[in-house]
């Protein structure tokens, strides 16, 4: 029986011992194996790896995906005009040279965020003290971005860090500059709509005096051709009465008779003294025949 659990014993302690010399590394870390406290080898391919049981030998894991450091609040840089605004950025790296990486930060990733953040916020101070706000926010502003990526990457190196990007996801004016650029905005806007406002009345006036000045002319122009009309009929009515009447007098005189009683005697109220023997009643005593034999 003792040598049962003897045997069970020594069994669980070999296993124990087994299970220390190995260890797994993931295709989405890197490990470093430690001999005494001291960095021994790298390893970078993913698998089963074996090493001597501790503490002879350690083994610490870094991660090689590809990180994010995101600023939680804007920072706030001067441009070449004196004028604050605030930078929100972001950078995409990881990890390339684990040794280096470790000797420079002890394998904390928090110390290696603060530091590439230092990086970073330095490197954008350089470029944005030398530049106005508009060549920041919008002429300049990819410009802006390499530069700063091309000094990231040569100082992350020496930390054996790899920059895969940095990008600049907010460039605006603090809280005070904001309410004057608004207020200047808002001057110039009502300044181009007054602006408008009085092109487009002169417009407007000027469009409607050339409309009465057509108007006028057209309506003239028609006055004058209808007149020109009337005074043509006229004639023709004239030349067709007196060819007409030319033909026959006592008719002609006949007729005009009875235009001058229609346009007396209108109306029932309308009253005439007259004498009865008068020329005006002469085709009221006889017929025409009658009156042009007396």
């Amino acid at each position: 029986m003792n040598r049962i659990v003897t045997a069970l014993i020594a069994g669980f302690i070999a296993l124990m011992l087994l299970s220390s010399t190995m260890f797994v590394v993931d295709q989405r870390k890197y490990a470093i194996v430690f001999e005494f406290g001291r960095v021994g080898s790298v390893i970078k391919e993913p698998g089963l790896h074996f090493k001597l049981p501790p503490p002879f030998q350690n083994v610490l894991f870094l991660d090689k995906r590809v990180l994010t450091i995101e600023s939680q609040e804007a920072d706030r840089f001067i441009t070449a005009e004196k004028m604050n605004i605030l930078v929100d950025a972001f950078v995409k790296w990881r990890i390339v040279d684990p040794r280096v990486y470790y000797i420079s930060f002890g394998g904390d990733e928090s110390r290696a965020r603060d530091r590439l953040s230092q990086i970073v916020k330095a490197s954008l101070n350089d470029e944005i003290t030398k530049r106005t706000v508009r060549e920041v926010i919008s002429g300049q502003r990819g410009k802006v971005m390499e530069a700063i990526r091309g000094k990231v990457i040569d100082e992350a190196k020496l930390i054996g860090v790899e920059i895969i990007d940095v990008r600049l996801k907010r460039v605006d004016y603090v809280e005070q500059i904001n309410n004057s650029v608004y207020d200047r905005m808002k001057s110039e806007r009502v300044r181009v709509a007054n602006e408008l406002r009085s092109t487009g009345s002169a417009d407007s006036e000027k469009i409607r005096a050339d409309a009465d000045k057509q108007r006028t002319v057209i309506m003239a122009e028609a006055y004058r051709e209808a007149e020109k009309i009337r005074g043509e009929g006229d004639a023709k009515a004239s030349l067709t009465y007196a060819d007409a009447f030319g033909k026959n007098p006592e008719f002609y005189k006949f007729y005009r008779s009875l235009e001058a009683y229609r346009a007396t005697f209108k109306n029932r109220s309308d009253v005439m003294v007259v004498d009865a023997n008068s020329d005006f009643f002469k085709y009221f005593k006889s017929s025409g025949a009658a009156a042009g034999k007396k």
